[in-house]
C-alpha cells in the first residue's frame, strides 16, 4: 500500500498544531495567559476609553482639567496632550514587562508541548524570566530599528519638499500632487515594515529556545523564514487583522456608550464590553505566541535541521500528554516545496 504524500505546510496546519497543544495543556497555558497576558490585553482594552475621558466631550472632566489649568497657569489642551502620553508611556512600560514574560512561558511551553513532554507552570515561569532581559534587548532594538525607518522616510519626504521649493516651484503641502507623493511614500513605508515584521517573526522564539539576542535572532529569522514566507505572512495577516478589528470595535463601542460620561464607569454594558474584549485579545495573544513558535519547528524542519529530533521525538505512534484522556496520534510530515 503506497503511503500518502504528505500534507503541505499551510495556515490551518500551523493554527491547528497550536490548538492541539494549547488544548492538551489548556489549565497549563489559561494560567499563563492571566498572569502574563491579560494585564496586557486588559489595557489594551480600556487605553481608547481613557483617552476618551479626557476628551473635551466630557463635561465634568473639562471641569475638572479647566480648574487644574489654571491653577498651573497652563492651557486645557497641554493637559489633554500630557495626559495621554502618560497612558502611552504606561501602555509601552505594560508591553515592555508583560510582553517578554508571556513570549518567553508560552514558547517554552508550546515548544514542550509540540514535542510530547510534559509541561510544567513553575518550569514556564522561570525560563519567563531567564530570558527577559534578553527579550526586551531585542524588542528595544527592533523598536530603534523601526523609529529609524520612520525618521528617515520623514527626513526624505522634507527633503523633497525643500527641493522643490529651491527648484523655483511653489508647491503647498495640502497640494494633491504633494499627498499624492506622500501616498506612495506612506505605502513603501508601509510595505517595508510588514517585510521587516515578516523576517522577524520568529525572533521572539529564538531568544527564547536558542538563547540568542541583539542582532543574532534577526539575521537567524530571516534565514528560518525564507521557504515559508507564505505561512508566515498568513499568521502575521491573520493576527493583525483580528486584533485591530477588536480594537476598532472596543474603541467604537466605548464611544456609543457613552463611556466619556462620569457614570460609564459603572454601566453594565462598559464592564461586558472591556471583560468580553481583553478576553479575546488574551486568546489572540496566546495563539499568535503558540503558532510561531510551531511555525519556528517547522521552519526548522523544512531547512534539515530537525531530522534527528523528528525522527526521535516526533515520529512516534502514540505520545501521551498531560490532561489528556487518552493517547493520541501526534505524528508530523513536512512537505517540502
Amino acid at each position: 500500500m503506497a503511503t500518502p504524500p504528505p500534507s503541505p505546510i499551510n495556515l490551518c496546519t500551523v493554527l491547528t498544531e497550536s490548538k492541539h497543544i494549547i488544548n492538551a495543556h489548556s489549565r497549563h497555558f489559561l494560567a499563563l495567559s492571566v498572569l502574563f497576558l491579560l494585564p496586557l490585553s486588559f489595557y489594551l482594552s480600556v487605553f481608547p476609553t481613557l483617552q476618551n475621558l479626557l476628551a473635551p466631550s466630557s463635561t465634568l472632566n473639562s471641569k475638572v482639567l479647566l480648574s487644574t489649568s489654571i491653577f498651573l497657569h497652563q492651557h486645557p489642551s497641554n493637559l489633554f496632550t500630557i495626559n495621554n502620553l502618560v497612558f502611552s508611556l504606561i501602555f509601552s512600560l505594560f508591553v515592555l514587562v508583560f510582553a517578554p514574560l508571556a513570549v518567553g512561558s508560552i514558547t517554552y511551553s508550546v515548544l514542550h508541548g509540540f514535542y510530547g513532554r510534559p509541561v510544567k507552570l513553575l518550569a514556564a515561569i522561570k525560563s519567563a524570566f531567564t530570558s527577559f532581559l534578553p527579550l526586551l534587548i531585542t524588542i528595544i532594538l527592533t523598536q530603534i530599528i523601526v523609529s529609524v525607518i520612520f525618521f528617515v522616510s520623514g527626513f526624505f519626504l522634507f527633503l523633497v519638499f525643500k527641493a522643490i521649493h529651491l527648484a523655483g516651484f511653489q508647491v503647498e503641502i495640502s497640494s494633491p500632487y504633494f499627498i499624492g507623493f506622500s501616498g506612495v511614500v506612506l505605502i513603501v513605508l508601509i510595505l517595508v515594515l510588514v517585510y521587516l515584521q515578516l523576517n522577524w517573526s520568529l525572533v521572539g522564539v529564538l531568544v527564547v529556545v536558542e538563547s540568542s539576542w541583539w542582532l543574532e535572532p534577526l539575521r537567524r529569522s530571516s534565514y528560518l523564514i525564507n521557504g515559508m514566507r507564505g505561512v508566515g505572512l498568513a499568521l502575521l495577516l491573520f493576527f493583525e487583522f483580528l486584533v485591530g478589528l477588536l480594537l476598532v470595535i472596543s474603541l467604537v463601542s466605548g464611544m456609543t456608550l457613552g463611556i466619556g460620561a462620569t457614570n460609564g464607569w459603572k454601566s453594565c454594558a462598559f464592564v461586558v464590553q472591556i471583560v468580553v474584549t481583553s478576553t479575546l485579545l488574551m486568546v489572540l495573544f496566546l495563539y499568535n505566541v503558540a503558532a510561531n513558535t510551531v511555525l519556528y519547528m517547522y521552519c526548522k524542519a523544512v531547512h534539515g535541521e530537525l531530522a534527528w529530533e523528528i525522527a526521535e521525538e516526533l515520529a512516534r505512534e502514540y505520545i501521551s500528554l498531560p490532561f489528556d484522556d487518552a493517547k493520541v496520534p501526534h505524528l508530523v510530515s513536512v512537505a517540502y516545496t
